[in-house]
């Protein structure tokens, strides 16, 4: 059985555009136990989404605390095909301004989240993980400035 579950979202509004990321983090019986919900500046879909991925598992460590992220099994459910199919290995990382993120996001699993599998769901599947993407796109920074991500 899975530990954790984060769904993750991130989307732009043009591309690169207006750009939020949003995560729901469940336990392992699926009852969400924390969120982000985060307006990121200018950036392209894909950054987004490896921006959501990255804040989703950033903010289970703060949930569970740094002594537990090595024990546990994390599954991070994205609905970006392209994504998950490069943090699995599958697909060449081509695009030049993906690096940075594709780095942080390596970064954080071996420092901190060793067991963490990446697995495509379809975009129905991941509706609470878009809803906070766009509920940050909505505000578009105007109570605070963009997270710095990478």
């Amino acid at each position: 059985m899975t530990d954790y579950i984060v769904y993750t979202d991130g989307g732009a509004r043009g591309n690169p555009g207006p750009a939020g990321v949003g995560a729901s983090i469940q336990d392992g019986t699926g009852t969400e136990i924390g969120t982000v919900s985060e307006y990121i500046g200018e950036a392209t879909n894909n950054s987004a989404e490896y921006a959501g991925a990255l804040l989703g598992l950033k903010k289970l460590k703060s949930l569970i605390g740094k002594n537990r992220t090595r024990e546990v099994t994390v599954e991070l459910r994205m609905d970006s095909e392209l994504v998950v199919k490069q943090l699995n290995g599958e697909y060449q990382l081509k695009e030049e301004s993906l690096h940075a993120p594709f780095i942080a996001l390596h970064n954080i699993r071996v420092s901190d989240f060793p067991h963490v599998t990446v697995t495509h769901v379809r975009r129905e599947d991941n509706a609470r993980a878009d809803q906070l993407a766009n509920e940050a796109m909505d505000e578009g920074g105007k109570s605070k400035s963009p997270a710095s991500l990478f």
